[in-house]
């Protein structure tokens, strides 16, 4: 036979109500919670805001960098032309009077040549001889204040960036591609060569021939 049930007490009954009241305040706090967490409209508008300045902030990083690199390459290309253009005013320069000072040249080798003909010797030619010379250097003087250099190679080795060798000649005095003769010197202008030098080279002895058996 079962126990009849006791009626709750007040004090029970009390206690059910507080609890069941603490669970429906923490479930009530929660569901703030929640609701303050998610962004409202207005948070997602911000929220794309942002995306869309950055996006724009980096594009506008590229674009610097694209220009920065473009004024950069235009500057070094400018620097060139400069460049160029001063070399080729310096070349110009340099150059201007290439045909000028080779039509003089054969005034030069005139001079030297009548220097040739003449006795050293003689006295009654002495004054001649100085006039001359005096006219020959003073002639080269002029042309090297204008770059143009005479090139007499004699006693150096054959060079054929400035030389024209004329013959080969057998020497034992000399070792082999020697300039042994100038025939016609020759000049440079500004480092340039204006004409080469015309010479006569040396080369080593034949042996002779063994005629005993």
């Amino acid at each position: 036979m079962s126990k009849p049930d006791h009626p709750q007490s007040e004090q029970e009954k009390q206690q059910q109500e507080a609890q069941a009241h603490n669970v429906d305040s923490v479930e009530e706090n929660m569901a703030e919670d929640d609701s303050e967490q998610q962004p409202g409209a207005e948070g997602w508008d911000l929220l794309q805001r942002i995306g869309e300045l950055e996006a724009a902030l980096a594009a506008s990083k590229d674009e610097a960098a694209s220009r920065k690199d473009a004024a950069i390459r235009a500057a070094a290309e400018a620097e060139n032309v400069r460049r160029r253009a001063a070399l080729d005013v310096q070349k110009a320069r340099d150059f201007a009077l290439e045909k000028f000072a080779a039509e003089l040249l054969p005034v030069v080798d005139n001079l030297e040549r009548a220097l040739q003909t003449f006795d050293q010797t003689d006295e009654s030619v002495k004054s001649l001889i100085e006039g001359i010379e005096m006219t020959r250097s003073s002639f080269l003087n002029t042309l090297e204040k204008f770059g143009v250099v005479a090139l007499d190679p004699h006693g150096e080795t054959f060079n054929p960036e400035h030389h024209e060798a004329m013959g080969m000649q057998e020497s034992e005095e000399h070792p082999a591609n020697t300039v042994i003769a100038v025939m016609q010197k020759g000049y440079t202008l500004n480092g340039r060569l204006l004409r080469p030098a015309m010479v006569m080279v040396s080369r080593a002895p034949s042996a002779g021939v063994n005629t005993t058996a």
